[in-house]
């Protein structure tokens, strides 16, 4: 026995979910109807970009926060990409916190990393009203290992000129030059083997020879060191005998000035009488020669010249 089938049920049941399927879509479309609410961040990067999608999640320490809303060119600084980050309200990204690029295991698939903010640091909030907080960015790690790539092979290709420099033409001529040389020299010292042991020979001689030198040294050294503490006594001494002769010195010294300030003006004064009674007894001895009875009757006076008379006065 057949069942029948009603055509309108069938067309019923269609329509129904039809209907069900449009409003989960409009439902998912504007986020469930138990749409959580969102705080709009910006976050500038200053490198690539690429594989950074609209919709790409935002996490916090892993866990799923927000997503990437917007993703556009800094006007201003074409260098620099803007992303427009919706996470959830309540979320506490602080000041201090830090959005990087990541990727998701071999997928590739890129989102933003929120890491940092500590318990006391402040929320993060516009510098401006009117305008989005903006999240402080770090490079990510694909970008730091380009700029490690590209430091090495800055370094490789100057280390690649350098060494084409030193085995260039003139450097290895040289180089062969050198080797040629010290085969040379080689051969030369092998020539001169049986020379080169004597002279070792010899001077191992000298050295035992200084050694025992050296040996016999040490007691001459002895003495110098004795004979040099007596110098130094004998400097000693003469030093101190030098302080008793300027102590001496100054006694004499004294004693010479005492002499000359004493002595000497009356040496003077005994000379100036000596030298007079040595002119009179010149003029006595003078006068006994002319005169010699003047010794007995005395000085007589002379006979007055023409013109004059007894008393020596002239007559007019």
């Amino acid at each position: 026995m057949e069942t029948k089938v009603s055509p309108t049920l069938v067309g019923a049941f269609v329509l129904g979910l039809g209907a069900v399927l449009i409003a989960a879509v409009l439902w998912l479309a504007s986020g469930g109807a138990w749409q959580q609410k969102v705080t709009l961040y910006h976050a500038i990067e200053d490198e690539s970009v690429a594989g950074l999608n609209l919709n790409a999640p935002v996490k916090f320490n892993g866990v799923d926060v927000g997503k990437v809303q917007r993703i556009a060119l800094d006007r201003q600084n074409p260098e620099r990409v803007v992303l427009t980050l919706a996470i959830e309200e309540g979320t506490p990204v602080k000041t201090d916190a830090v959005a990087v690029l990541k990727t998701q295991g071999l997928t590739g698939i890129a989102y933003v990393e929120l890491s940092g903010g500590t318990r006391s640091a402040p929320l993060l909030l516009p510098r401006v009203p009117g305008e989005l907080p903006v999240i402080r960015t770090k490079a990510s790690l694909s970008a730091r290992l380009e700029n490690v790539l590209t430091a090495v092979l800055a370094r490789l290709d100057s280390t690649s000129r350098h060494i084409d420099a030193v085995l260039s033409p003139a450097n290895q001529a040289a180089f062969t030059a050198s080797l040629e040389n010290i085969a040379a020299l080689s051969h030369t010292l092998a020539a001169r083997g049986p020379t080169i042991d004597a002279s070792l020979a010899s001077a191992a001689r000298l050295l035992d020879e200084g050694a025992r030198a050296g040996e016999q040294l040490g007691p001459v050294l002895a003495r110098i060191g004795q004979s040099a503490q007596a110098v130094e006594a004998m400097a000693s001494q003469a030093g101190l005998a030098s302080t008793a002769a300027g102590q001496t010195l100054v006694q004499v010294g004294n004693e010479v000035r005492h002499l000359s300030t004493d002595t000497v003006p009356e040496f003077q004064r005994l000379l100036a009488e000596l030298s007079a009674l040595s002119m009179s007894l010149r003029r006595l001895s003078e006068q006994t020669e002319h005169n010699p009875s003047g010794l007995l009757f005395g000085r007589t006076e002379a006979p007055p010249g023409p013109g004059e008379t007894p008393t020596g006065v002239s007559r007019p």
